[in-house]
């Protein structure tokens, strides 16, 4: 059965996208506002499940790099989706035949929507890392042992950057550096593979699952029945076998862009049931690590997701505030990142944080013991 996304479709995936993009991958409502727009445009996009992918398909996955503080003040142009298309065909020689998201979290959800409706693409319901990470080799194709491929990189301006990266290692670096001196943010192509490729690395189902997760927050579970506001982060725990950490208020917020990443640390005063309890929470674009009264509560590769206390919606790192009251919760993250390949490539030793990964659920379980 075909299956599109419609203008009315965007407004719950890139709801759902901000829960699974851990506070990063740019910001959902400014992508989404594109992604409506675009489809009003040119009609409803095509979406294609991971193993419909033919072994002739051309796979682009596409998405923004830079600091998501960055792409709030400086709105992306439709002009470079196309461009970026456009640049990684004369690249290669091979005309693109399907986008994917390089990342289901945050507005990254809803630039490959966006880019499929202007391009008449079909969109592949899959990602490269089933969350929002800060690094361009932190995907899936990584962790096969598939390198970046030709990558592109396009602003604004109308500079258009192609190079072949030797790894994910310096394709990292290579388009941070060009990354900061187009601005902060950019559009970027990598990890162009056929689709015999993309079945084997993409995770699939992240669409369907982040417009499910928006659904919840909306106020409807899965069986259609309204949820009042202060039911739904309940629910949402139940259907991702997520983890409530901690209900607090933002005591104090430390947040600058440095090095073309959003970096800082929030802290959080218990509220309710978690009063005289502290919290401590550290990102890089995403939420990579969290601590209560000084003990591993979660850290990364598992998802950290921050939101608010009485709604339930999503709040990324840039729009954290001082005051806020906010609950944070932590999510499994995929199989895939729980080998040791996942851990060396997105653990807590790649951010230089001095904890060893362990579960989420495992930890939760031993804070449930303490309390017992």
């Amino acid at each position: 059965m075909t299956r599109v996304i419609t203008e009315a479709d965007i407004d719950e995936i890139a709801l759902g996208a901000a829960v699974l993009g851990t506070g990063g991958g740019g910001d959902p409502h400014v992508g989404s506002l594109i992604a409506k727009r675009l489809i009003r445009l040119h009609g409803p996009v095509r979406m294609l499940d991971v193993d419909e992918l033919t072994d002739g398909d051309f796979v682009i996955p596409i998405g923004g790099i830079g600091a998501p503080s960055v792409s709030v003040e400086r709105i992306q142009a439709e002009s470079e989706l196309l461009a970026a298309l456009e640049a990684i065909e004369r690249a290669v020689g091979r005309k693109p035949t399907a986008v994917m998201p390089i990342e289901v979290g945050g507005g990254n959800s809803m630039l490959p929507i966006a880019a499929a409706a202007l391009a008449g693409l079909p969109v592949v319901d899959g990602d490269a890392m089933g969350r929002a990470f800060p690094e361009a080799q932190m995907v899936t194709y990584h962790l096969a042992g598939y390198g970046p491929g030709t990558t592109v990189l396009v602003d604004h301006h109308g500079n258009e950057v192609v190079s072949r990266p030797v790894d994910g290692g310096w394709s990292e670096r290579l388009a941070r550096a060009v990354t900061v001196e187009m601005g902060g943010g950019a559009t970027m192509i990598d990890y162009a593979y056929g689709g015999d490729v993309a079945r084997e690395c993409a995770i699939p189902g992240t669409l369907t699952l982040a417009k499910r997760i928006g659904a919840i927050l909306r106020g409807r579970d899965a069986d259609g029945r309204e949820l009042r506001d202060d039911e739904r982060i309940a629910a949402l725990c139940a259907d991702l076998g997520a983890v409530r950490l901690f209900d607090g208020k933002v005591a104090d917020l430390q947040r600058a862009v440095d090095g073309g990443f959003t970096r800082g640390a929030a802290e959080l005063d218990g509220v309710g049931s978690d009063r005289g309890g502290s919290f401590r929470l550290d990102f890089q674009n995403e939420m990579l690590l969290a601590r209560r009264d000084g003990e591993l509560a979660a850290v990364t590769p598992d998802l950290i997701a921050v939101l608010d206390l009485a709604t339930g919606m999503p709040i990324t790192t840039e729009s954290l505030r001082y005051g806020a009251r906010v609950a944070v919760i932590a999510i499994p993250c995929h199989d895939k990142w729980r080998t040791s390949k996942g851990l060396e490539t997105a653990g807590p030793a790649h951010f230089g944080y001095d904890v060893e990964w362990v579960p989420v659920e495992r930890l939760a379980a031993a804070a449930e013991r303490e309390v017992a």
